[in-house]
């Protein structure tokens, strides 16, 4: 007597056959005959071996959409990420656990460090004792029946196979990964790889992140097999973690501050040091002859007020050499730039959103003369006020720093560099357009969010004095 998923083979075409329709019907908007058929997928009375089947069948399906997702562009953090945004946590949450299975089928060795460190942050591992038994598993923690977990995973299944495709900005899984001491690029786009163009489903409105420190600039040399430079990159790399680490301890202390004159004090220099410890990175860059290229990593733009946040994140990114590029329905940024400088720039927007948004609750909400709520339009005006302003000091303190580092040497490598970021973003992104962050209506909001601007604390990188300079 045969076993039972091996029965199970004896109808897969007819599971299968279930499936596709149930995936067609969400495409669809059928929400009637897609319920029918995720009870038709959750049991048939009567047919021995069903469920297994079904059970086999949608977990094929979720590994080859999330192996799709890898060749369009996508990253573990994005996915996960952009399946909440489009769904809900526990849709999320299976979806960590499919990307769990299907990277079990790559070596370790062929997964960028990028990739290693955003499945960590997902806790992406396999928790379940065999293949078989993960849909009873996931039933019992999330305590739910089994109808949830077919309708989950279609769903998910639904979303996976409509993806748009993204720019590549990391090797995908099994492709290999950058040996220590390689070099990145070759000066013209991010990475080790080619970075393509987007496809005709992705565009700047339509066409996602490795937590800061990762990437480092001065891990590696322009040339490779000369030991010495190989060590003298792992010393620039463990210089720029301690750095890293000081600037997040940091940032809690302003981020929790009372006194916002203490904040304003340290804000001007606190910008300055940023962008000194970008000229640091750039003059050894030319010094030892390191031919690499931009990187990138993408950064969540979450609603409300995805606008004005999108716009906050632009300013941070141009006064630290970088651009960033506004997926606006995909609910994330990619930005652009050299390693050292991506880093900064996911620090300081995201301790800058959150004073943003702690001063913004503390002006309470708002209403007009008539009793009607103006908090919307008073909260959109305060944000897009904070970024016109932020963005006005943090230019303001580049300036200063680039002045104050001198000589005449410095111009030339910020421009080439600047030059190489501006080459990345044409060749990743060929048919980008510029698009306007909206108008305001609400005057006391915007007096109010440049009111807050003035007193933000700056300081992503206030103890970035030590910059290694080499070996």
């Amino acid at each position: 007597m045969r076993k039972t998923w091996r029965g199970g083979r004896t109808f897969e075409a007819s599971v299968a056959h279930t499936t596709d329709e149930a995936v067609r019907s969400l495409a669809r908007g059928d929400r009637t005959l897609f319920r029918r058929l995720v009870g038709e997928l959750t049991d048939r009375p009567g047919t021995p071996g069903w469920s297994v089947a079904a059970d086999r069948c949608l977990a094929d399906r979720l590994r080859r959409g999330i192996t799709s997702a890898w060749q369009r562009g996508w990253q573990p953090a994005d996915l996960v990420r952009f399946t909440t945004r489009r769904h809900t946590t526990r849709h999320a949450r299976l979806a960590t656990d499919a990307i769990a299975d299907e990277m079990r089928t790559y070596s370790p060795g062929t997964v960028d460090d990028r990739w290693h460190e955003q499945l960590a942050a997902l806790h992406a591992d396999v928790w379940w004792p065999d293949d078989g038994s993960h849909p009873s598993h996931w039933c019992r923690r999330e305590e739910v029946a089994r109808a949830t977990y077919v309708t989950c995973a279609v769903e998910l299944i639904h979303l996976l196979e409509t993806l748009a495709r993204l720019p590549p900005i990391t090797p995908p899984p099994g492709t290999g990964k950058p040996r220590t001491g390689t070099p990145r690029g070759n000066g013209h786009g991010p990475g080790t790889f080619n970075a393509g163009n987007p496809s005709a489903d992705t565009d700047a409105d339509s066409a996602g992140t490795p937590r800061p420190g990762r990437e480092t600039s001065g891990s590696g040399t322009a040339r490779s097999g000369s030991p010495g430079k190989a060590r003298g990159g792992d010393r620039r790399t463990e210089a720029d973690q301690r750095i890293l680490g000081r600037v997040r301890a940091l940032l809690a202390k302003a981020e929790s501050t009372e006194f916002p004159e203490e904040a304003e004090a340290l804000s001007t220099r606190a910008q300055e040091l940023m962008a000194r410890h970008s000229i640091d990175h750039a003059l050894l860059a030319a010094e030892t002859g390191d031919m690499r290229g931009p990187d990138g990593r993408r950064i969540a733009v979450d609603s409300p007020y995805d606008a004005p946040k999108a716009v906050l994140l632009t300013v941070v990114a141009e006064a630290n050499h970088c651009r960033a590029i506004w997926h606006r329905e995909l609910g994330f940024s990619t930005v652009l730039g050299f390693p050292a400088d991506l880093a900064a720039v996911e620090i300081l927007f995201t301790s800058l959103l959150v004073q943003a948004t702690s001063a913004m609750v503390h002006a309470g909400p708002r209403r007009d003369a008539r009793g009607r709520s103006r908090t919307r339009s008073f909260r959109h005006a305060f944000l897009s006020a904070y970024a016109v302003r932020i963005g006005e000091r943090l230019r303001g303190a580049a300036d200063r720093a680039a002045a104050g580092a001198g000589g005449k040497d410095l111009l030339p490598v910020l421009a080439a560099r600047d030059q190489a970021v501006d080459q990345a973003v044409d060749t990743m992104f060929p048919g980008l357009a510029k698009g306007r962050a909206g108008s305001v209506s609400n005057y006391e909001g915007w007096v109010a969010g440049r009111a807050a601007a003035d007193v933000a604390s700056l300081n992503g990188r206030s103890e970035v004095t030590g910059a290694f300079r080499g070996p």
